[in-house]
């Protein structure tokens, strides 16, 4: 499949599109969508993204790494992009739903036409039932909500507002029969009214990536085959190398013998990708 854009034939529509109470007249497409057997994750978020849901996106994601496991978002500022983002830096598949046509004249909003081509570039998706020049307006973007949500094997809200419209996606996941997962905020977090809120009536809390991959159905690798999807070199080696047996932070800065600064970079960045995490007090192998 080019990207050059297409109209679906009802019998390519992705799982669920047609199980939902007002499914799709017409889907169109640009691009690839992933492989038989992937599981489709939708990020949904505040368009307001703080530094903490932007990190948490970026960490959760990021250990999806090597697994069957395709990120599904909106295309829009804030959580949606971030979303898309760390989907490509972990090399995963994207299926991206903008609120608009999916021509690059149509594409809304206008300063993620470039991440839109990046989704191409790297072989993902985008999707719309606005056709190639269909212009975005207040009422396409909640519509094109519920084929999110349809695609989806489960939900991820990073954050919500209590008058954020991620609100309506969340509840459109519990009417769709999805998963719905919720990464934890502070008490009084504007930000996590709608975590909260999910939470409390029966949501999953997420708070790393085998969470996600447990909601998802999907076995945890070994350590041996997550380090595997990496190609580690430099200081992330040899810390890896190091923690074969667990070992307190300032002794293995000590026995590796690099900088504070290089090692904690590298340690944090092992983390990210869900190599390792410190616990107990010492560093180990995850």
């Amino acid at each position: 499949m080019s990207q050059d854009l297409r109209q679906l034939d009802r019998a390519e529509y992705p799982a669920g599109m047609l199980e939902i109470p007002q499914p799709p007249k017409q889907l169109w497409i640009r691009g690839t969508l992933p492989a038989p057997g992937t599981k489709y994750l939708t990020v949904v978020g505040s368009r307001a993204l703080t530094r903490y849901g932007g990190d948490a996106c970026h960490a959760l994601i990021g250990g999806l790494r090597g697994y069957p496991v395709a990120i599904v978002s909106g295309l829009a500022l804030g959580t949606d992009a971030g979303a898309h983002r760390a989907a490509l830096a972990a090399g995963l598949p994207v299926v991206a739903f903008p609120g608009s046509g999916i021509s690059d004249t149509a594409i809304a909003p206008k300063t993620n036409l470039g991440l839109a081509r990046d989704i191409l570039k790297a072989g993902g998706a985008l999707m719309s039932e606005y056709g190639a020049d269909g212009e975005a307006a207040t009422w396409t973007f909640p519509q094109r909500n519920r084929l999110m949500v349809a695609i989806a094997d489960a939900v991820l809200m990073i954050e919500a507002g209590e008058k954020s419209g991620t609100l309506i996606t969340a509840r459109l996941s519990g009417e769709y029969n999805k998963e719905l997962l919720c990464i934890p905020h502070r008490i009084g977090d504007a930000n996590g009214y709608g975590s909260q809120v999910f939470l409390r009536l029966g949501a999953t809390m997420v708070t790393e990536s085998a969470h996600i991959l447990e909601a998802l159905g999907i076995p945890l690798k070994t350590s041996e085959e997550r380090r595997d999807s990496y190609q580690l070199e430099g200081a992330e080696k040899i810390l890896y190398d190091l923690l074969a047996t667990p070992t307190p932070r300032d002794a293995l800065i000590r026995q590796s013998a690099l900088s504070s600064g290089e090692a904690l970079t590298a340690l944090v960045t092992l983390e990210l990708k869900g190599l390792a995490k410190e616990e107990y007090g010492a560093w180990r192998r995850v």
